[in-house]
């Protein structure tokens, strides 16, 4: 078994949600790109009676938030960062999914603003993510930048967050998070505009109190000792492959100078009530959202994260190593917004969540240069021995849920 810090500090006694299907192994951040060996890992907090903090804060959102108070200090908000001189007022973060386009549109078409989309770039675009992505412009009426890093470089930080941390995606969530308060800094725009608050599924619960995004994540850290891919930036640049600059792109703007330049982040999500199967509802009237004809692989769902073809394998990592593949977390908030039952939920978990995604393994193994046996080899070494166990030449998980 790997000890990484990856797994390293989860609870050994697995329990699952008695309201949802999600588990206490659920991190609370999908993000590690400082160095956290020897810390306690931090995971979704359960009261003492079994509810996770994911459920309690959509209770709250059922019964005790006045909605149409924070929709009020949603326009007084817009309005004091409203501009009349042609130039962008708010950055919306996002690929033209269901979340970012109905974030995006609704800004401009209900609320006045005048939105610049920033899109980081998929690893490998599917075929629907990509014309939805041109849809949220060409239907949906949106001015947009894509940016995309050094190809060689992404590919690199990828394949090492693969092989080190069992973590694909971690290269593309830390451009994802950064590229909004990045792009307003260099166009002189104050407003930042993320859709929901990924605490709405048990990341940071308490940062649903507040409006605003944690900053302390853009930090002032040496920026050689950062680490992507659980490799230190100084080791990448050592025999002159690579040199700082080409990791600009993964680099936060300090905390203090977004202060300065008076940037806020904020999430729609805290201002108006979020319902993920509404955002998908109103994508499609407005911006020409289309859903994949087919159920994604692992899951049932047909219309969430389909523009990435890694974005899979990301998903099977987080079975392998916390035992919650791709079906667990769409259950999980479909409970929540009572579109499912938790019976039906259950139901599903136990149809879809092992599930391989077969459709994109050879290109994903082409994409970060290894062999089908090094893909396995290094799956096999991230299984905690506290989720897993061996029956002949398969495994299961030791703890089902029911």
């Amino acid at each position: 078994m790997n000890k990484s810090y990856q797994t390293k500090g989860l609870p050994k006694k697995v329990v699952f949600c008695k309201k949802c299907v999600i588990s206490n192994q659920r991190p609370s951040s999908s993000i590690e790109f400082k160095n956290h060996q020897g810390e306690k890992k931090k995971v979704i907090h359960f009261d003492e009676n079994g509810i996770c903090a994911a459920c309690r804060y959509h209770e709250e959102k059922e019964k005790n938030i006045d909605w149409e108070k924070r929709e009020n200090s949603l326009v007084k908000l817009l309005n004091s960062f409203k501009r009349s001189d042609g130039r962008y007022d708010v950055i919306v973060p996002g690929s033209g999914g269901k979340d970012s386009a109905y974030t995006a549109h609704i800004l401009k078409y209900k609320y006045g603003m005048n939105p610049l989309t920033v899109t980081w770039a998929p690893h490998m675009y599917t075929e629907i993510g990509f014309k939805n992505f041109q849809n949220w412009m060409h239907v949906g009426g949106l001015d947009n930048i894509l940016y995309t890093p050094n190809g060689v470089l992404h590919r690199e930080l990828t394949r090492n967050a693969f092989l080190n941390l069992l973590h694909p995606f971690q290269p593309f969530i830390i451009g994802q998070r950064i590229i909004g308060p990045s792009m307003a800094k260099k166009f002189g725009v104050k407003l930042v505009m993320y859709g929901e608050n990924q605490a709405e599924y048990g990341n940071a619960i308490e940062e649903n109190k507040n409006a605003l995004m944690n900053m302390d994540f853009f930090s002032s850290d040496n920026p050689h000792e950062l680490l992507f891919g659980g490799v230190e930036v100084k080791d990448y640049i050592k025999d002159n492959k690579y040199s700082l600059n080409d990791f600009a792109p993964y680099i936060a703007p300090d905390r203090n100078d977004l202060i300065e330049a008076g940037v806020e982040v904020h999430y729609l999500g805290y201002y108006l009530k979020w319902d993920p199967q509404e955002c998908y509802y109103y994508a499609v009237e407005n911006t020409g959202f289309e859903s994949n004809p087919v159920r994604t692989e692992g899951t049932y769902s047909k219309y969430s994260s389909i523009d990435d073809k890694i974005d899979p394998f990301h998903y099977f990592t987080t079975l392998i190593k916390f035992g919650l593949g791709r079906c667990s977390y769409d259950a999980a908030q479909e409970v929540r917004n009572d579109k499912i039952t938790r019976e039906e939920a259950v139901y599903l978990v136990k149809k879809y969540d092992q599930e391989f995604p077969e459709k994109f393994f050879p290109e994903f193994l082409e994409y970060i240069s290894i062999s089908e046996e090094k893909f396995w080899d290094t799956v096999e070494k991230f299984r905690s021995e506290h989720i897993w166990e061996q029956s002949g030449n398969s495994w299961k998980l030791k703890n089902e849920i029911e």
